[in-house]
């Protein structure tokens, strides 16, 4: 489970907690891609590469989002 310290720092412990940290940090890349922000790898060939989405960068985006929707519904069932 994670804890906010004193200081406001986040303390993230658990394999699920990292993993959906990953997953957000994905998704805020995304959105970066869809507004013309380039990186150096393309986040939405990795996503599509990974997670095996198909369609243009908006599609794609979208059923990220679906998919880390559902695993917070999930974690908090």
């Amino acid at each position: 489970m994670s804890k906010i310290l004193e200081d406001g720092t986040m303390v993230l412990d658990t394999k699920e907690d990292i993993n959906m940290f990953r997953l957000l940090a994905i998704k805020g890349r995304l959105k970066l891609e869809l507004t013309g922000l380039k990186f150096r790898t393309s986040t939405y060939a990795m996503v599509k590469r990974e997670f095996g989405f198909k369609g243009n960068r908006q599609k794609v985006y979208d059923q990220f989002c679906e998919m880390v929707e559902k695993l917070k519904k999930e974690r908090t069932a």
